[in-house]
């Protein structure tokens, strides 16, 4: 497990990058205002949330420190999303999306990895044993980000980190990822539905337009 200790979370987080330019000043405050969130999101700090905890409480400290900086609310959620955003690579999982056995691979490592990168406080919905072979679904019923930033009055933080999966899946080869709804975004769950098309179809299909 990864350490819960502000440097080290920020060296797991996507801001890994951009955090170094910041200013001395605006560091110390971020690394300050982490050990407060830390102590008070205590209760989801373990071995299954480490990554997740990196990007949540890293992502609220750098926002609201910014803004105690003299940034205004919109610029500090520009420089945080944007800069979250700036740092993900869809291009690995784009070449892995081209492999003809990709969806087989994705049925058998997605509930894996979610399984052992989820600590306390989610809940998820499987469909592998009942889904078509071209087809993934699950559904989250239960998200640390909605539960932590929806009581803080963030949840706009947490619809910026749902916005990394469309980065992240939303342009697959062969793959449409259709996601209507979001808890960080007012939905009721969230629903992940991938559907495989066949390779000599080219372009002969719609990509969804997901949130």
């Amino acid at each position: 497990m990864g350490k819960y200790e502000p440097r080290a979370m920020v060296a797991k987080s996507r801001y890994q990058r951009w955090f170094p330019t910041l200013p001395a000043e605006v560091q110390e405050g971020v690394y300050a205002r982490m050990e407060g969130l830390l102590r008070e999101e205590a209760e989801y700090c373990d071995k299954g949330n480490y990554g997740h905890m990196a990007q949540i409480i890293t992502s609220i400290a750098l926002y609201e420190v910014l803004q105690a900086h003299g940034a205004s609310e919109e610029e500090a959620f520009a420089a945080v999303s944007e800069n979250m955003w700036a740092f993900l690579d869809p291009s690995g999982m784009q070449r892995l999306a081209r492999l003809p056995f990709f969806m087989p691979f994705m049925k058998k490592v997605v509930p894996f990895g979610f399984g052992h990168g989820s600590g306390i406080g989610w809940r998820y919905t499987w469909h592998t044993d009942t889904d078509p072979s071209d087809e993934l679904r699950f559904e989250c019923n239960e998200c640390i980000y909605a539960k932590i930033l929806g009581r803080r009055g963030l949840l706009k933080l947490g619809a910026m980190c749902c916005h990394a999966d469309i980065i992240n899946y939303g342009e697959l080869p062969y793959t449409d990822f259709i996601r209507t709804q979001t808890l960080c975004q007012g939905g009721e769950m969230c629903d992940f539905h991938f559907v495989r098309h066949a390779t000599d179809a080219g372009d002969g299909w719609e990509r969804t337009e997901s949130i």
